[in-house]
């Protein structure tokens, strides 16, 4: 697919304010059924740049373009139908009802009344859909703010932060709904300050900083790029611990720790460095090899 033509599509995009850069040339690509997580501090541009992909802010100069069509442009406002946004803080009526609530958005979005109550249970507030709004939780009003992004089954998904006040299960029940969005060919872009949660289930994602996307491409290749050390822990008694560091000689550098013998090294000299431990796997009670983290990459890059 040509990159033009991928649900989202950003190239060269600037927003100033006044002397602040917020979004300062950004290039950006995210094809049909990917989820790309964009991360970065506050302050960072993440924010304006979700505005300005939502066509709620206009950008200074570069071309953006949604769901097919430019942002802003003569089709924006159809395009605005295939588009689904949950922002971190969704304003709510309290003394609507949870469905009530959801039929009030499905008539601004004009998507059918009939996804109403399917979406409701999806989310897990179909028991919950007669109660008023002010006694749902966090939790359940997140899961409302949801329910609403994904009326009128939309080809493109905007996130923002939104796990705020799931509980863990919840969380889990969540991503397998992204999941099962994502094998329909939708794309989703998420936000998220849970590095930990993005790790292992976005496709790529994006490191913004100073308004700059300095940083881009799956967690595996971002590890690649930054070429940050890996840790090996060795789990054994004593005497052996004390082999292994030897035999690592100047391959890792090591730190005994109270879980046992951990051994930095380059990524380059991983398989050297297995190669010098080898000799001693057979006494080795457990030995794990640690990646760099999405926390461990962020730092990185912005270091």
């Amino acid at each position: 697919m040509d990159a033009i033509s991928d649900p989202i599509a950003l190239q060269g995009v600037r927003k100033a304010f006044g002397p602040l850069q917020a979004v300062d040339g950004v290039d950006l690509n995210v094809p049909r059924g990917e989820l790309f997580g964009l991360i970065g501090h506050n302050g960072a541009g993440k924010s304006t740049l979700f505005r300005i992909m939502l066509g709620l802010a206009q950008a200074d100069a570069g071309t953006v373009r949604v769901a097919g069509c430019a942002v802003n442009g003569p089709e924006w406002r159809a395009a605005r139908r295939r588009i689904g946004y949950l922002p971190e803080q969704l304003a709510l009526y309290d003394n609507l009802n949870g469905r009530e609530t959801l039929q009030f958005f499905a008539r601004l979005k004009g998507a059918a009344l009939t996804q109403v109550e399917p979406l409701l249970a999806q989310v897990g507030l179909g028991a919950a859909a007669g109660r008023a709004v002010r006694t749902y939780s966090k939790g359940m009003r997140q899961r409302l703010g949801l329910a609403q992004a994904l009326l009128g089954e939309p080809q493109v998904l905007f996130l923002d932060e939104p796990s705020n006040g799931l509980d863990p299960q919840a969380i889990r029940e969540f991503y397998e709904l992204l999941a099962g969005l994502r094998s329909r060919g939708v794309t989703i872009l998420i936000t998220s300050h849970i590095l930990a949660e993005l790790q292992q289930r976005v496709d790529r994602l994006a490191i913004m900083a100073a308004g700059k996307v300095v940083a881009q491409g799956s967690v595996q290749a971002l590890r690649e790029q930054l070429a940050l050390p890996l840790t090996l822990v060795l789990r054994a008694s004593p005497e052996l611990l004390r082999e292994a560091a030897l035999a690592a000689g100047d391959a890792a550098e090591v730190e005994q720790r109270h879980d046992g013998l951990h051994l930095h090294c380059e990524r380059s000299r991983k398989m050297e460095l297995l190669s010098r431990l080898a000799p001693l796997a057979a006494r080795l009670n457990d030995l794990q090899i640690h990646e760099p983290s999405l926390e461990d990459l962020y730092f990185g890059v912005k270091a």
